[in-house]
């Protein structure tokens, strides 16, 4: 018997879609689905392209045949605006009015938050890129399932130029760091959302190539001296994805034990598969 059936919301564009291929053998909606495949191999996994189109679902299955949505990171912005992110946030609009147990990673998050009426803009604190530092959890989410086992302080891969400058009513706050909400909870509708600002499902090879990817646009906006810096940035990063255990590059990029121990670093989503995907699975058997 198959496991709880998930639906993956890739949130990039074919253009970005196609360069993560090039860079990592998978792009943002693929790389999630074999992470949440590593957490639990009984999922049965579906992804659509939510930038692209009117989602494409198998035949015969609708929002409501699945247990729980995620949505990945995008380098979309929101207040962009255009076809690609009007119809992430439809979509994000018609989970919540299904009632699926809904999760995000980074643009995941700002997405759900837009569609429930919260605001997203451009971070004053500019760009936060790489790791972010001295995520706090609030008493709140010391208490929310969510971060059931995490240390309340840690860092996270992360990638992202916006905040969340609005939450929807009822919202609450479950960690914050210098750049702003980090984590946060809340109902609309019929659903539940769960969402965190960072990358859990990030590994160190995802961050290197959106180093690369990203690349002069890193050295114009300070985060790194000159091409070469950020190369070897890159190349730290692939050195760490192969050996886990340099303590030297461990020490040097400041990386605690959230980020040493992938069960910690993948903690937030097995939370949510347990706590919110798990008993809907149930309750339907």
């Amino acid at each position: 018997m198959t496991g709880p059936r998930i639906l993956v919301v890739d949130g990039n564009v074919a253009e970005i879609r196609a360069r993560q291929t090039a860079a990592l053998g998978y792009d943002s909606g693929t790389g999630y689905a074999q992470v949440l495949r590593r957490i639990d191999p009984s999922l049965s996994i579906d992804i659509v392209l939510g930038a692209d189109g009117s989602p494409k679902f198998p035949a015969g299955v609708g929002l409501e045949n699945y247990d729980g949505v995620t949505m990945t990171g995008s380098a979309l912005n929101i207040y962009n605006g255009g076809a690609p992110v009007t119809r992430q946030i439809e979509l994000a609009k018609a989970v919540f009015a299904a009632g699926v147990p809904f999760f995000g990673s980074c643009w995941g998050l700002q997405v759900a938050v837009t569609a429930a009426g919260g605001e997203v803009r451009a971070n004053p604190r500019g760009r936060e890129f790489g790791f972010a530092r001295r995520i706090l959890l609030t008493d709140t989410g010391q208490a929310h399932a969510l971060f059931a086992g995490k240390p309340r302080t840690f860092e996270a891969p992360t990638v992202h130029r916006d905040e969340i400058a609005a939450l929807p009513a009822g919202a609450e706050i479950l960690a914050n760091n210098d750049y702003g909400v980090q984590a946060a909870s809340f109902r609309h509708g019929r659903g539940t959302f769960w969402g965190v600002q960072y990358h859990p499902e990030y590994d160190y090879q995802d961050i290197a190539a959106a180093a690369e990817r990203y690349g002069a646009t890193l050295v114009t906006e300070g985060m790194f001296p000159d091409a070469a810096a950020l190369a070897a940035y890159a190349a730290e990063l692939r050195a760490l994805q192969v050996n886990r255990s340099d303590t030297t590059l461990l020490w040097k990029h400041g990386l605690g034990p959230a980020l040493r121990n992938e069960t910690l670093r993948l903690l937030e989503i097995r939370n949510w598969l347990q706590s919110q995907v798990a008993p809907r699975t149930a309750r339907a058997l």
